[in-house]
């Protein structure tokens, strides 16, 4: 996949289908446009994905938003998709005014070559987002390109969104989360070395600082797996705030594997969230800290036992 950011200055020279949007978290809805452009690559397109850096809305507020997906998750997941372009466009005061019509013109006619677009009823582009759907269907005859917009998908009685998706996470509902992303929500990271303080009580924990931008649930304990290597690896993990060998409160992920022993440390893995199953809390002490420890585990294995994971 051919990534293009950070510039206005460049060129497909292929026919390309395009699908337009934030692609915050990549839901459902989300996949439904990369189905059409991959659709459409069968027939000879180059499959290209269109969006903004920053998004719009955090260019116009000045305020960076967490994020359900980083932009190198995305940039990893496009590619596994079998994305052909990525194009991350930047948002600034110049490109901000551009005329909706320039947008159409220019961008997807002349420097993308466009054939085929699909987006959200909600698609909005061009100067103060003036310019929609109504545009392009227009202009679509003039330049030869197809238009097809993608009705909202819904669930328990609500458009799927990245606005639903982040509300589910931010609640610790990540089974509803699952179901919205059509996957379990996950985290990525570098295993750092934490205080070894789960190796004193026999639970041994793979340590990750999360990327400042990424979106986390509460604080608590999580039914997980983790991924390395091609590999899955059942356990539990712990979402909040544990020293670090700097002796100060870093914001982390711990989690421990079941039934395994392996190092990870300075290893890239992914932590695949699966259930809230208690808030993080203070102990009184070790003793206290490892019978709970303990019922942790059962439940979490239990999780494991009982469902289709």
């Amino acid at each position: 996949m051919q990534i293009i950011a950070e510039t206005t200055q460049f060129n497909i020279p292929y026919p390309t289908a395009v699908a337009i949007g934030k692609f915050d978290g990549i839901h459902l809805g989300h996949q439904k446009l990369l189905r059409n452009i991959l659709q459409q690559k069968k027939q000879g397109l180059k499959s290209t994905i269109f969006t903004f850096n920053p998004t719009p809305a955090e260019f116009f507020s000045g305020k960076k938003q967490k994020e359900l997906m980083t932009r190198e998750e995305k940039q990893e997941y496009f590619g596994e998709m079998g994305i052909d372009y990525l194009i991350e466009f930047p948002m600034n005061t110049k490109t901000a005014a551009t005329s909706p019509e320039d947008f159409v013109r220019v961008i997807l006619g002349e420097k993308m070559h466009t054939r085929y677009i699909t987006a959200g009823t909600d698609l909005s582009y061009g100067d103060r987002g003036l310019g929609g759907i109504e545009l392009l269907q227009q202009l679509s005859g003039e330049l030869g390109y197809q238009v097809e917009i993608v009705d909202k998908l819904c669930m328990n009685g609500r458009e799927i969104s990245s606005t639903y998706v982040r509300e589910a996470v931010l609640q610790g509902e990540m089974e509803l989360t699952a179901l919205l992303l059509g996957r379990p929500y996950s985290v990525r990271g570098t295993v750092v070395h934490g205080n070894a303080l789960g190796r004193t009580i026999d639970t041994p924990t793979a340590n990750l600082i999360p990327s400042q931008e990424k979106l986390l649930p509460p604080n608590g304990v999580y039914v997980s797996e983790t991924l390395y290597e091609g590999n899955k690896y059942q356990g539990m993990t712990n979402i909040g705030c544990k020293p670090t060998i700097g002796e100060r409160e870093v914001y982390g992920v711990e989690t421990h594997l079941f039934d395994v022993e392996t190092d990870l440390y300075d290893k890239e893995i992914e932590v695949l969230l699966y259930k809230h199953t208690r808030p993080e809390r203070k102990f009184s002490g070790l003793e206290e800290l490892t019978g709970q420890l303990s019922r942790d585990k059962e439940e979490c294995k239990n999780y494991f036992f009982n469902s289709n994971v």
